[in-house]
C-alpha cells in the first residue's frame, strides 16, 4: 500500500459474512481505522444468511452449515484472531476445534429407507459406468462443460445410488444444477469421499453460526469503531471511467427508511458491494400456516446487482441466477421441543447422541427430507429443558408420503406429521405435537448460486480497472473455489481487501485433496468399493 489509510473511508454494502470479513481484514491486515468503516445493511441484524434467532413461539434457523478443516482455510485464518464472547483468551477457531473434538461427528444413520430402516450408507452403490461418468466430468475443463447441467453427464443409475443421495443432500444439489459447480465440489471435497457415510470430517460451532461466529465478529468490529448502519438500502452506484480504463465508484445512493441520501467517495475511499442474496425474500410459516413463496423480488436483495450490472458488461448477469425460482427454491424447518421424547426416540433409532450425528436423509421421501439434531444448547440463552431440530426438503413441489400435500403447501404441524411417519414414530405424534413448535421457511433463491451458468455470468471480485471497488458474496467468480460455503464469502473478502489495498499478504491456498497421495488413495478405495 502506498499511503496509510488514515484518511480513507470504506463503505461495505450488505451486512453478511463477506462484508464483516472484509471489515476485519481492513483493520487487522490493512491498518484501516475502524471508525472509517461503514457497513450498510437493510435488515435490523447483521449476519445475512448466517442467522439464528428465538422467535416469539420458537427458535429458527434458515439453514445449517457444516464446516471442514482442510477446505476452510480462509475462514480459519479469520476466526483465529476473533475472540469468543465468553472468553477473550480463546479464539472462535479454538472454540470450534475444541467443541468438535469433544463432540465428534460419526453418523450411524446417514440414510433411512422405507419403514424407518437404517440403510448401509457405506455401500455407495457406484457401478463402472457411474465411475467413468464421474471421471469424465472431473477431467473436462470448465470451458467445455459450459452451462450444461449435472443430469447431462450421468445416466439414471447414478442418481439412484446411495452416494448421490448423500452427496446431494450434504451440499443441496439438484440434478438440474450446474455441472461446473458439481465438478468444483468433487475436486474441493474429494477428502470427504471415504467418510461421506459418517460425515466424520464435519466441524461444528458450539452454538448456531450466528451466535458462535457472527456475534463475536460483530462485537470485535464494534469495539474498533466500525459503524453499522441498519435500515439502509443501497439503490444505485455511480461509476466513472478514466481514459486509461481506470474505474472508480464515486457515489452510493441510499434509501434510509424512505429518506433518500448518498455517500460521495474520494479517490482514496473504497466500496465493497455484496451482489445478490441466497436468502432474499425468505418467508416464514407456523404450526398452522404454510410459508408464502415470494417471486417478485420484494426485499431488494437482487435489485442493486441488477442496477449495477446494467452499467458494464463485466459486472455479471444476475438474471442467470434469480431467473428460475422453481429450480432454486427449497424449504427448511426448525423444531422447538419442550419435551425430550422425540430426541430420545431418535437417539435409540440412530445410535447418535445429539450433536454427534449428521444429516439423516430419508432416501425414499417424496420431499427428500433430511434432518439433523444439534447439541443443546444450540442458541444463546436456550433453556435446559428445550431442544431443537433442523431439517429441509429438496423437493418442495412433490406431494408428501403421508400428509397428501406438497411441502410448499404444508403447515408446520403437517411437516411434523410427515417427519414422524418417516421415523416410524406415528405412535407418539400427539404427545410430540403438544410440546413442539415447527417454523417452516420458504427460501426462493437458496440454491440460485448453483444455477447453470457461463463464464460471463459472475463478475470477478476485482473487475478490470477497478481502483476503489470490489464485489463480494456468493455470486462473484473465484476460480476453483465452491459457492454455498462460508469459505467462499471469506476468501472473496480477502481477495478484495488485499487486492485493492495492495497488501503483500499471502492468501491461503485452495486445498486439493488429490495432491496428497494418502488422501488420493483413500478416495480411490471409496470410489471403487
Amino acid at each position: 500500500m502506498t499511503d496509510a489509510p488514515q484518511q480513507s473511508r470504506a463503505y461495505l454494502v450488505g451486512g453478511g459474512i463477506a462484508s464483516l470479513a472484509a471489515a476485519a481484514f481492513l483493520i487487522r491486515d490493512g491498518a484501516f481505522p475502524g471508525e472509517n468503516i461503514h457497513i450498510l445493511e437493510e435488515l435490523p441484524l447483521a449476519g445475512g444468511s448466517m442467522d439464528g434467532s428465538g422467535e416469539p413461539t420458537g427458535y429458527v434457523t434458515r439453514g445449517g452449515r457444516m464446516l471442514e478443516d482442510e477446505a476452510y482455510t480462509c475462514l480459519w485464518n479469520l476466526l483465529e484472531t476473533i475472540p469468543t464472547l465468553t472468553d477473550e483468551t480463546v479464539s472462535v477457531r479454538e472454540e470450534i476445534r475444541e467443541f468438535s473434538a469433544k463432540w465428534p461427528t460419526d453418523a450411524k444413520a446417514r440414510l433411512i429407507g422405507k419403514g424407518a430402516e437404517t440403510l448401509d450408507a457405506s455401500d455407495y452403490g457406484l457401478d463402472t459406468r457411474d465411475r467413468l461418468e464421474l471421471t469424465r466430468l472431473l477431467v473436462l475443463p470448465e470451458a467445455v462443460i459450459g452451462a450444461r447441467r449435472i443430469e447431462d453427464f450421468f445416466s439414471p443409475h447414478f442418481f439412484e445410488t446411495n452416494f448421490w443421495a448423500m452427496w446431494r443432500t450434504t451440499f443441496a444439489f439438484q440434478n438440474w444444477h450446474s455441472a461446473i459447480e458439481l465438478r468444483r465440489y468433487f475436486l474441493r471435497f474429494m477428502q470427504e469421499f471415504p467418510r461421506m457415510h459418517t460425515l466424520a470430517g464435519v466441524r461444528r460451532t458450539r452454538l448456531n453460526q450466528y451466535d458462535s461466529i457472527i456475534r463475536p465478529l460483530q462485537t470485535w468490529l464494534e469495539e474498533r469503531g466500525v459503524r453499522f448502519e441498519h435500515g439502509v438500502r443501497v439503490t444505485d452506484v455511480d461509476f466513472t471511467t478514466e481514459k486509461d480504463g481506470t474505474r472508480r465508484v464515486r457515489r452510493l445512493h441510499l434509501d434510509r427508511a424512505g429518506q433518500l441520501d448518498a455517500y460521495d467517495l474520494e479517490d482514496t475511499d473504497y466500496a465493497f458491494l455484496t451482489l445478490g442474496s441466497m436468502t432474499a425474500d425468505a418467508a416464514y410459516g407456523s404450526d398452522d400456516t404454510a410459508p408464502e413463496l415470494i417471486r417478485d423480488k420484494r426485499d431488494g436483495g437482487w435489485r442493486l446487482w441488477e442496477t449495477v450490472a446494467a452499467k458494464a458488461d463485466d459486472f455479471g448477469r444476475p438474471a442467470a441466477f434469480y431467473g428460475n425460482v422453481d429450480e432454486a427454491k427449497w424449504e427448511s424447518f426448525t423444531l422447538t421441543m419442550r419435551s425430550p421424547l422425540l430426541l430420545h426416540r431418535i437417539e435409540e433409532m440412530s445410535g447418535n447422541l445429539p450433536g454427534t450425528g449428521a444429516l439423516m436423509t430419508f432416501k425414499d421421501s417424496n420431499w427428500l427430507m433430511s434432518i439433523v439434531v444439534p447439541h443443546a444448547p444450540h442458541f444463546e440463552g436456550q433453556p435446559e429443558d428445550v431442544y431443537t431440530l433442523w431439517g429441509y426438503g429438496l423437493f418442495v413441489d412433490n406431494e408428501g408420503d403421508f400428509v397428501g400435500k406438497t411441502m410448499a403447501e404444508a403447515t408446520g404441524r403437517e411437516i411434523l406429521t410427515e417427519l414422524l411417519n418417516h421415523l416410524g414414530l406415528w405412535d407418539i405424534e400427539e404427545q410430540v405435537a403438544a410440546t413442539t413448535t415447527v417454523i417452516p421457511v420458504m427460501l426462493p433463491y437458496i440454491t440460485s448460486q448453483f444455477a447453470p451458468r457461463t463464464v460471463h455470468d459472475r463478475p470477478l471480485v476485482i473487475p478490470r480497472g477497478a481502483a476503489n471497488f470490489a464485489f463480494l458474496g456468493q455470486f462473484t467468480e473465484i476460480p476453483e473455489d465452491v459457492v454455498f460455503t462460508v469459505e467462499y464469502s471469506v476468501r472473496g473478502a480477502m481477495h478484495a481487501v488485499y487486492g485493492l489495498l495492495g497488501l503483500d499478504h499471502d492468501i491461503p491456498g485452495i486445498y486439493h485433496a488429490l495432491a496428497d497421495p494418502k488422501t488420493a488413495i483413500g478416495v480411490l478405495k471409496a470410489a471403487l468399493a
